[in-house]
């Protein structure tokens, strides 16, 4: 593991790399517990989930003056390794499963996360306070956008807000009716077959009439 994070990410430190080492020993310990992910994918956990996450982090660079949400965040992907990554960052780690977000919060605490906030609760309940949400594909990209438009700051001292959406396979149907957005290939980012067909979809929030357009629907 540390080889492949000083490859794709020189600047981590051994703090760091010392976490992501607990995170891949003791995520399994409570997935044997409490089911966050698919038990067959457990021995994948290093790439499928956690390099996986942080594909977000080669394209985009989070510092203190940010605050991020990870909606349906299950056990905490992505949200646990941005948050190990951009250590200076806060991030609200969310679902309405209370029995995930009692793992993310063990997590939180073994792993010494003081950045991030674990909270049961559907997204929709909300306040906008979040310059950009992060998710793993936990609905079709319209339907999530509905909701994450409404937790995103309409305006930040850095004026840069935004959805970021791990997702895979052929969705041109479920981004037909939005604009200006930027699809990142994770295959070219890690050498690995598991991300052949994995993209990072990026669409800036700023956008009226798109929302306007999209809220008629």
């Amino acid at each position: 593991m540390q080889e492949v994070l000083l490859k794709y990410f020189p600047q981590i430190n051994q703090t760091q790399l010392k976490q992501f080492e607990q995170l891949e020993i003791i995520f399994p310990e409570w997935n044997n517990k409490i089911n966050c992910i698919s038990r067959k994918d457990i021995d994948n956990l290093f790439v499928n989930h956690i390099l996986h996450s942080l594909s977000i982090a080669v394209k985009f660079n989070f510092d203190k003056t940010h605050s991020i949400a990870d909606i349906g965040t299950g056990g905490g992907f992505p949200g646990i390794p941005l948050a190990i990554m951009f250590p200076q960052t806060k991030f609200d780690l969310i679902d309405s499963i209370a029995k995930k977000i009692s793992v993310v919060s063990a997590i939180k605490e073994q792993l010494d996360l003081q950045n991030i906030t674990a909270i049961n609760a559907r997204a929709e309940t909300l306040m906008p306070k979040y310059d950009f949400v992060v998710s793993r594909a936990v609905t079709a990209f319209p339907k999530f956008y509905n909701i994450a438009k409404n937790i995103i700051l309409s305006k930040t001292e850095h004026n840069k807000q935004g959805i970021i959406y791990l997702k895979g396979g052929n969705f041109d149907e479920e981004l037909k009716n939005f604009k200006n957005f930027q699809i990142y290939n994770i295959s070219e980012l890690f050498d690995y077959e598991y991300f052949e067909t994995k993209k990072i979809i990026y669409l800036p929030i700023s956008q009226k009439k798109q929302q306007k357009f999209l809220n008629k629907k």
